[in-house]
């Protein structure tokens, strides 16, 4: 366990011999360190002035030390050296995150790193962003600095954890539940996974639950490499993780309470528990009353009806409301159907629940005569009500985004809180990811988006809704935007929310992040070349200035395997770079191990 402290004066020798072998573990000849001696010099006198921290292991022994220097808003990365034995385990992450924190409670908003040209990979890493322009000598933000030429200047912007994700769990950590599947079973729709095995893949998001876990309940076994990974990625102190306890049946908090001790460890903390979604078993697991038709807005058609009722109200002029049919049975939604078929009108296909996509299908007129006939098309489709819908033409490719989403939540006061917008990735009416984060939303959409959202949010606080909630969004080809649905629950946009927030407060502010739902491996991995790939794309996400982390690792050991993933980087560009190589990185090791194992002996 390496530790971060402030450092003492009597120190200041030893600290810049510390300083001096870890510039010369560079490999710079006497002359030149010598030249840089004068600057790298702590004196007794300024240790407390410039703020400087030592980080040291158990026994005491000093491995690393940093320096915060100047005031705010504009501050300065003074030092940061690790002993030479120590360098590559973690020290000069552990220091440097440290440096961002005091900055973020001194109210500095911009830091100047001026890097070793060495050590430039690391801050990149790190998620400084390189600017324009040497280190000057002159800059007083910066210390003096003879080499300055040999510099590579760098900033961060420090900032605190967003407010929303303060309110979302009190500022703390939290207790996260991935009942994923049981909040699907509570619908019983035929369009919903009766195996819930893609439920309890997705329950893995319950490590991205809030910004800072400090336990998750699944219901399947998680490979312990992932976890150390993504705590690891995001900074986390140790997690504990409680899973396999519900492998055969969605009924993951009851399976909670079928274990009293732990249900008591995981009650009795006093920190939030966090779900997937609400549930009546969630209820009775955090002493919660369950309110009678608390989650009625999860029906597609009752959400319709709520958007109707906010636009009769005026206000909205950037909202458009495709209209929809409930249809009493399969006949009459084959007669509606093949009455738009001869208008020449697609239509939306709709169960009244699914996820991700999941009993959404878009017909065209050239499908249902493809198909043989309205009829055949419904034969298609799982039974249970259907819903007909107006289909909303969207904007010609490139023009913009197609599919939006605004998320707030509704805190247990009825307070509703925004935390913004995102564009999703949906491909013939399937959800496959998201990507959140500044300038994301065209700017058109921005105030239509989140005005209408609000006001969705304060309709369920009303009505007595407490938790996370979506509004999805097409928009059409006048720069407008259709509501969909709304979905009370925790969802793949809300799990890069936060991941955003975490990574904003971690690495400095401004973070884009994506989720995608399926990154295809050419072969099932073993668990262990599972842990080698993800390392490896981490690295190579780290080397882009990006942030690669594993979101759904046990689709890996399907038939067909894929992962879920998160990326983020501070551009658009590196962001889709990263992401390419991710995927392409994901292909080329399943490709390589399904060569191996082809060409391995047979054990026969």
């Amino acid at each position: 366990m390496v530790k971060v402290r402030a450092a003492r004066a009597a120190e200041a020798g030893a600290l810049t011999a510390l300083v001096m072998r870890s510039k010369a573990h560079w490999g710079y000849d006497a002359g030149f360190l010598a030249a840089c001696a004068p600057e790298l010099l702590i004196r007794p006198g300024e240790v407390t002035a410039r703020r400087i921290v030592v980080a040291e292991n158990r026994r005491g022994t000093v491995l690393g030390v940093a320096s915060l220097e100047g005031a705010p808003p504009r501050a300065a990365l003074g030092l940061l050296f690790v002993e030479p034995s120590a360098i590559g385990q973690g020290v000069g992450r552990l220091l440097y995150r440290d440096v961002l924190r005091r900055a973020v409670e001194l109210g500095v908003r911009r830091l100047v790193i001026d890097a070793d040209p060495h050590a430039a990979g690391f801050y990149r890493a790190m998620g400084a962003v390189a600017v324009a322009g040497p280190a000057n000598a002159s800059d007083a933000a910066a210390p003096a600095a003879s080499a300055a030429s040999a510099l590579v200047r760098f900033e961060a912007a420090p900032v605190p954890l967003a407010d929303w994700a303060r309110a979302w769990t009190g500022g703390g950590r939290a207790v996260h539940v991935g009942n994923v599947a049981e909040f699907n079973a509570q619908f019983a729709d035929a369009s919903l996974d009766r195996g819930q095995s893609a439920a309890h893949h997705y329950a893995c998001l319950a490590a991205f639950y809030s910004p800072d876990p400090a336990a998750l309940v699944l219901p399947r076994p998680v490979p312990k490499g992932w976890t150390e990974l993504v705590c690891r990625q995001l900074g986390w102190s140790e997690v504990e993780v409680y899973d396999g306890l519900a492998e055969g049946d969605p009924g993951l908090c009851e399976a909670v309470r079928a274990r009293p001790a732990l249900a008591a460890l995981l009650t009795g903390a006093g920190l939030p528990l966090v779900p997937w979604g609400r549930t009546r078993p969630f209820g009775r697991l955090a002493g919660r009353p369950w309110r009678a038709g608390e989650l009625r807005y999860e029906s597609k058609s009752a959400a319709h009806a709520l958007f109707g009722r906010i636009l009769a109200d005026g206000g909205h002029p950037g909202i458009v409301l495709p209209a929809q049919w409930r249809a009493a049975g399969r006949w009459a939604a084959g007669r509606l159907l093949a009455a738009r078929t001869r208008a020449g009108e697609s239509t939306v296909l709709k169960s009244e629940h699914g996820v991700g996509g999941s009993g959404t299908t878009v017909v065209t007129p050239d499908r249902v005569r493809a198909a043989g006939g309205a009829r055949a098309v419904l034969r298609r489709l799982p039974r249970g009500p259907l819903l007909v819908e107006e289909y909303v033409a969207g904007p010609a490719e490139g023009e913009g985004p197609r599919d939006l989403t605004y998320d707030g939540f509704v805190d247990g006061t009825g307070r509703v809180y925004e935390v913004g917008g995102a564009v999703m990735d949906v491909t013939d009416g399937c959800y496959r990811g998201a990507t959140v984060g500044p300038g994301v939303v065209p700017a058109w959409a921005e105030k239509p988006l989140a005005s209408f959202g609000a006001a969705v949010g304060r309709e369920l606080a009303e009505s007595g809704y407490r938790g996370w909630f979506d509004v999805d969004f097409v928009a059409d080809g006048a720069g407008r935007l259709a509501p969909t649905e709304t979905n009370l629950r925790l969802t793949g946009p809300s799990v890069a929310f936060m991941v955003a927030a975490r990574l904003d407060a971690l690495r400095g502010a401004g973070h884009l992040v994506r989720i995608a739902d399926r990154v295809e491996l050419g072969a099932r991995l073993p668990e262990a070349q599972l842990d080698e790939l993800c390392a490896a794309l981490a690295r190579g996400c780290a080397e882009l200035g990006a942030v690669f982390v594993p979101a759904i690792p046990t689709g890996a050991f399907e038939p067909a395997p894929w992962l879920g993933v998160l990326v983020a980087a501070h551009d658009r560009g590196t962001l889709d770079t990263a992401e390419a190589l991710v995927r392409a990185g994901a292909r080329a090791v399943g490709a390589e191990f399904s060569a191996f194992s082809r060409s391995a002996p047979s054990s026969r």
